[in-house]
């Protein structure tokens, strides 16, 4: 959709389409790794295709024709030409040898060369300028090769115009004084030395905000399209919430309210079981964020870098829409398990134990986005989840009692969010009125020997104590995926360094390989008997070539 009507069908949009060629597939998704969708070529004119539609009247585009072909390279150089003339746009465009047809659609050249501007100006008057220099362009070649070997140590010499007059190269930084002096070169410095009016100028010529639109209607966008990705991921959320409940009624038959009976230490251990269950169950389901938002950081950082967004707004709405979907979860699991297994008959305890899961979930939703936003890696994000996941399940109190954790890992136990998880759950289980009867082991209640063989406290402070870390783990992990939205880079791959061409070193690479030349060319005829005898190499062309084919008869 255009970003200026704000529509999902425009003039602007349906035309830009025509010309790069995606209305046949405007329906299609881009794709990625795991996703079929466009092809490469139409990959990158969806690119070039979202920067032309929008308020934006300065675009640089570098290389916009790889992987395209001459002719839709022409419609989309054509395409920026209409956009330049028609809406008073700047385009600064770098090209891979255009053709002379794209060459003729500019309106200015800029000529880079080993770090100089060897010309910018006027289309037209550039074959002036280097014929100033004592170049010409040959008949049948086209300016753009002209320009780009013009340069060149190795071909310049081909494109000297008086044969009378002996050739003498001039490097590139001799090019780039000459133009300095050139009236190009005047006309360019005069019009940059000009001091800048405020008074001439439009109010409106310079943006006086980071975004173009308030934060306001940036959350509102945002939260559309938040909630537009999870209808398309309607089927994912869906398949999760009857995964969540049929985990929960499988569960629910195994630990059975008829085979387990608040009597003794025995039953209560296997109550105990089935409320870690739960709690791991629940860590296990945010699992999947990871991926998730490893695949959408990608569009992200590009949306950040262009700024649609800031990071913030971003990072709040992403996790405030899945409040909803926690919920959901919570109260599907509680009503499924609570009274099937059999915990407190009590409507309190009920919705605290739910409410409970739901803070769980959400701490363990944003403990595996943290570790996504800080990985931004796939294989990283999933080996530290793992690592993560174990560590917690460790150091939960439930496989390895606190008591029993050894003193240098005691730190560790009190970081666990799971610790925290277990101990709400389990006082609010076991603090109550059945679980008070006098145990027939020592003078205390059934409850607390349950409670304190496991190392877990029987204060039921501990149960609005462990909710509010949990709450305040959330709010941490999702402030730190904040700060590494805003301020990391996505991970790039490892680019060769070109080093500098300078003209010492491209006259000792003549001379190596003339030497290795003439090293083979000895070794060869060493090796042959004869000699070989120096030629030149003639180019032949052939007029009025006449065939004949025999039919058969």
């Amino acid at each position: 959709a255009s970003s200026i009507g704000g529509k999902k069908h425009s003039i602007s949009t349906d035309y830009v389409l025509k010309v790069l060629g995606l209305d046949i597939c405007s329906d299609t998704f881009v794709g990625n790794d795991m996703l079929r969708g466009v092809s490469g070529g139409q990959r990158k004119r969806v690119t070039t295709g979202e920067m032309i539609v929008g308020p934006r009247k300065t675009l640089f585009m570098d290389e916009i024709s790889t992987g395209l072909d001459s002719s839709t390279t022409f419609q989309i150089v054509k395409c920026m030409r209409n956009f330049v003339h028609l809406m008073e746009a700047t385009v600064l465009m770098g090209l891979l040898q255009p053709a002379p047809e794209t060459y003729e659609l500019f309106d200015d050249v800029l000529l880079l060369s080993e770090g100089y501007m060897v010309y910018q100006g006027p289309r037209g008057k550039v074959l002036e300028f280097f014929e100033s220099l004592g170049f010409k362009l040959p008949p049948r070649k086209g300016v753009a090769d002209f320009l780009q070997e013009v340069t060149s140590k190795k071909d310049q010499a081909q494109y000297w115009a008086d044969p009378s007059k002996p050739y003498v190269f001039i490097p590139v930084s001799e090019m780039a004084i000459a133009f300095k002096n050139s009236r190009f070169g005047k006309s360019l410095e005069s019009t940059l030395s000009a001091p800048y009016v405020k008074s001439q100028s439009h109010p409106s010529a310079l943006s006086r905000t980071k975004y173009a639109a308030s934060r306001w209607e940036l959350l509102n966008s945002c939260f559309a399209r938040e909630k537009l990705l999870m209808t398309r991921q309607s089927f994912l959320y869906i398949f999760r919430t009857f995964q969540v409940a049929f985990v929960a009624f499988v569960t629910s038959t195994i630990f059975l309210r008829t085979k387990l009976h608040p009597v003794d230490e025995i039953n209560g251990n296997l109550y105990l079981s089935c409320l870690f269950f739960g709690v791991v169950h629940m860590m296990f389901n945010g699992f999947s964020e990871l991926s998730l938002l490893i695949f959408r950081l990608p569009v992200f950082y590009k949306q950040r870098d262009n700024l649609f967004h800031p990071a913030w707004i971003w990072s709040v709405v992403s996790w405030s829409i899945r409040v909803p979907y926690s919920a959901i979860e919570a109260v599907v699991w509680s009503c499924v398990l609570y009274y099937t297994v059999g915990f407190a008959p009590s409507a309190g305890r009920f919705f605290r134990f739910t409410f409970a899961q739901f803070v769980l979930h959400q701490m363990a939703v944003s403990l595996f986005r943290m570790l996504a936003s800080l990985a931004r890696d796939l294989v990283v994000a999933n080996t530290f989840g793992s690592a993560s996941l174990l560590l917690v399940f460790l150091l939960g109190g439930f496989v390895i009692p606190k008591d029993q954790i050894k003193p240098w890992w005691v730190w560790a136990s009190w970081l666990s969010p799971l610790q925290y998880a277990q101990r709400a759950v389990s006082i609010n289980e076991f603090t109550a009125t059945r679980w008070k009867k006098i145990s027939a082991i020592g003078n205390n209640t059934i409850g607390y020997n349950v409670l304190h063989q496991h190392g877990l406290p029987s204060a039921k402070y501990w149960y609005w104590l462990g909710v509010g870390v949990l709450i305040g783990y959330a709010v941490i992990f999702n402030i730190i995926v904040t700060l590494a939205l805003a301020y990391l880079n996505p991970l790039s791959k490892g680019k060769a360094i070109v080093p500098e061409e300078t003209e010492e070193n491209s006259v000792r690479k003549d001379v190596e390989s003339e030497k290795l030349t003439s090293d083979s060319s000895s070794a060869q005829g060493s090796s042959k008997k004869g000699m070989i005898l120096p030629f030149e190499p003639l180019a032949m062309t052939f007029h009025n070539v006449n065939y004949f084919v025999d039919m058969p008869v």
